[in-house]
């Protein structure tokens, strides 16, 4: 598209806006602020609205909102009108400094955990200009933090951006102790892989489940599923094929650098790759990316699937994080380099990363616990709930000669020879891919790839941030007074690498044989969300987040109980529309099948006896068990819903008897009602199956 680089971020108060749009001096004090963290003066934020409005209003719009994250899960915004009477019956366009900088959402409604009662009512979003403003259906959007009245920090945001502060301080410490005196500002940068479903909308709006909790809660696998890996990286289809290039125009219109699309291993399921950008832009990226999937999918009829496992029986859907640190002065801080073995820098910087990994894998499997998730880690489609890190063959070739003090010999790029003269050579990688490890090493940077695909990547940013600045706090303490900084360094990464080695496994994390290894290595093994959340506030982790001024220790409880209470109610949601489709639909017609094979048994044998009826009857016995079966499981599952009231006084004690009592009857619920579908005539069937969901786009 010969337009593309005039239409990317042509919805977006970029750059090059603000250069068009402000006075000179307006636009260095901005720049400074948003590369530098320098507060802004209330008279360069009023210059700045005005510019704004003006440019929005260019752009067609009529109203602005402050777009935030609240602990939902989902992004929120209040929209207002620019239009002010002036009294005459006529209005005029306005927005001010003061709007830009502040809003007052209703923060009664928004999850608290508990910080703040439901009348107290007051809420205040901020203004974050380290992320540019845009446009979306004829609305200016501000993306902003949230926080309540009494300052308590209620959005996922917040604490990105304290994270991507500390971060950059005890970053920019460390490499000033190493003579690297030019650097000012260190960044960590983030690219989120997103996987997604997409099915026939009218086919959705026939699935009370898909609809409800996003996820199908019966259905029978489909004859033919993902075992023949064909439609991994084939041929895209011409539905959603056009549907991808309209996603990738919304997108690239929002300064989105949407770069790679591809079918991935599950039919209908797809995958969306962007460039890197910072942490904090890549965050509010990604959050409008799933905003704009899904409205782009009702343009095609389609709909957009963001659950991590919306169909039963084949791949769910991930979100790989792939996360580095850069210099202002270009420099990747996890970039080996030819000389590994002669590279401090990398060295203490890996080193850092291994020792938070190892402390903090408790906080690191907490960041990606969901309801959705837990149905995907560990069933051999995503990394396991053991949180380990994979550094490949060569640099683990490099650890182990510094904690042995042995000589290291890189392997190098060895060349590819394809046997072939019209092919190319090629230089290979020193190291494979490992796709079973959580936190793995590719190259400059590492991809946590446990993310489930609905999952606010801020969470796992924010902690990731955090403890990796813990780490190098108490390096540059170690170093600060050394006299030889060279001897100081190798001997701590030696330290630190040999202590936390535990943390380093190459292989296969899918095996039996790791999940008794881990164990011996004192890793978590954390299966559920209930069991994950028992740590989050053990004194070492309200610790890092207190000490580092990321949250408050107030604010990490209710944060804890804001999920805990969460994961209780989505697993109740579930349940109640399970009970709701048993009972309203697959009961009766199962009953109604069952009725007519009945009737045509019985006029066979009015037929003298002569036409066998084994067929009917067979399949007419079968279901009656089943249908009895299937009554009462409905029926316990029932009584299990109504009996967790009884823990609601406790949000971990609820959410451990919805994990361990009413989903294991959700799922002897679904077996028998999967087995029922697989018996019963299609068209007595109430829902659409997997074969016309997975198959039909």
């Amino acid at each position: 598209m010969s337009k593309l680089p005039e239409m990317f971020g042509s919805n977006v108060f970029n750059d090059r806006v603000m250069q068009d749009k402000l006075p000179k001096e307006t636009y260095n004090a901005l720049k400074k602020t948003i590369e530098q963290g320098q507060p802004l003066d209330i008279s360069v934020a009023n210059t700045v609205a005005n510019a704004m409005r003006e440019w929005a209003v260019e752009k067609g719009c009529t109203h602005y909102t402050h777009w935030f994250q609240p602990m939902t899960g989902i992004t929120a915004g209040k929209h207002d009108s620019f239009i002010s009477p002036v009294g005459d019956g006529r209005v005029i366009m306005e927005f001010s400094g003061k709007e830009l900088i502040k809003g007052e959402p209703d923060a009664s409604s928004f999850p608290s955990g508990g910080i703040r009662a439901t009348f107290e009512a007051r809420g205040y979003t901020t203004w974050d200009p380290t992320s540019p403003a845009f446009i979306m259906d004829d609305s200016l959007y501000i993306p902003t933090a949230f926080c309540s009245y009494t300052g308590e920090v209620l959005d996922k945001k917040t604490p990105l951006l304290r994270s991507m502060e500390r971060l950059n301080t005890e970053a920019v410490k460390i490499l000033h102790l190493l003579g690297k005196k030019n650097v000012n500002r260190v960044l960590t940068t983030v690219g989120p892989e997103q996987e997604y479903f997409l099915i026939d909308k009218e086919l959705y709006d026939r699935r009370e489940d898909l609809k409800l909790t996003g996820r199908t809660l019966f259905g029978a696998k489909a004859i033919k599923g993902q075992e023949l890996d064909d439609h991994y990286f084939g041929a895209i289809k011409t539905r959603v094929s056009e549907y991808m290039k309209d996603l990738d125009n919304e997108l690239w219109k929002l300064g989105i650098c949407s770069k790679t699309k591809h079918n991935e291993v599950a039919p209908s399921q797809h995958e969306l790759a962007p460039i890197f950008s910072t942490s904090n832009i890549a965050t509010d990226h990604n959050e409008l990316t799933m905003e704009v999937m899904k409205k782009t999918a009702e343009k095609h009829n389609l709909v957009c699937l963001l659950h991590e496992k919306p169909f039963a029986g084949v791949n769910g859907s991930g979100k790989h994080n792939n996360w580095s640190m850069s210099t202002d002065t270009g420099e990747n801080l996890l970039e080996p380099g030819k000389q590994p073995e002669n590279n401090l820098q990398f060295q203490l910087f890996l080193a850092a990363i291994v020792k938070a990994v190892h402390e903090y894998q408790d906080l690191l499997r907490i960041t990606v616990a969901t309801a959705g998730n837990d149905h995907r880690l560990g069933a051999n489609e995503a990394p396991p709930a053991i949180i380990s890190m994979y550094i490949g063959d060569d640099l683990g070739e490099l650890v182990q000669s510094i904690i042995d003090g042995t000589e290291y010999v890189s392997r190098g790029k060895t060349d590819m020879k394809t046997g072939v003269n019209v092919l190319v050579d090629f230089k290979k990688d020193t190291s494979d891919r490992n796709r079973t490890s959580p936190f793995a090493f590719t190259g400059n940077k590492f991809e946590f790839r446990a993310l489930g695909s609905s999952l606010n990547i801020a969470c796992p940013n924010y902690m990731l941030n955090t403890m990796i600045a813990e780490e190098l706090s108490q390096f540059y303490d170690e170093l600060s007074g050394a006299q030889d900084m060279e001897a100081a360094v190798k001997a701590l990464v030696r330290r630190v690498l040999t202590e936390h080695r535990n943390i380093i496994f190459n292989g296969d994390n899918y095996t039996e044989e790791w999940v008794a290894e881990a164990e011996r290595r004192g890793l978590y093994n954390l299966k559920s969300l209930p069991e994950a959340y028992r740590h989050f506030i053990n004194k070492k982790n309200v610790d890092l987040f207190v000490k580092n001024k990321i949250c408050t220790e107030q604010e990490l409880r209710a944060r804890c109980e804001i999920e805990l209470e969460t994961y209780s109610k989505q697993i109740n949601i579930e349940a109640l529309t399970m009970i709701d489709m048993a009972k309203r639909n697959i009961t009766p017609a199962v009953s109604a099948y069952v009725k007519e094979l009945t009737n045509l048994a019985l006029a066979k044998k009015a037929l003298s006896g002569r036409i066998p009826t084994i067929v009917e009857e067979n399949t007419i016995i079968s279901l009656s068990a089943k249908l009895m079966d299937f009554a009462e499981k409905t029926a316990k599952l029932e009584m299990a819903v109504s009996e967790a009231a009884k823990y609601s006084s406790n949000n971990l004690t609820c959410a451990r008897y919805y994990h361990d009592v009413v989903l294991s009857i959700m799922q002897e619920l679904r077996e028998v009602g999967d087995s029922m579908e697989s018996e019963t005539a299609a068209k007595y069937w109430p829902y659409p199956t997997y074969t016309e969901m997975l198959f039909s786009v």
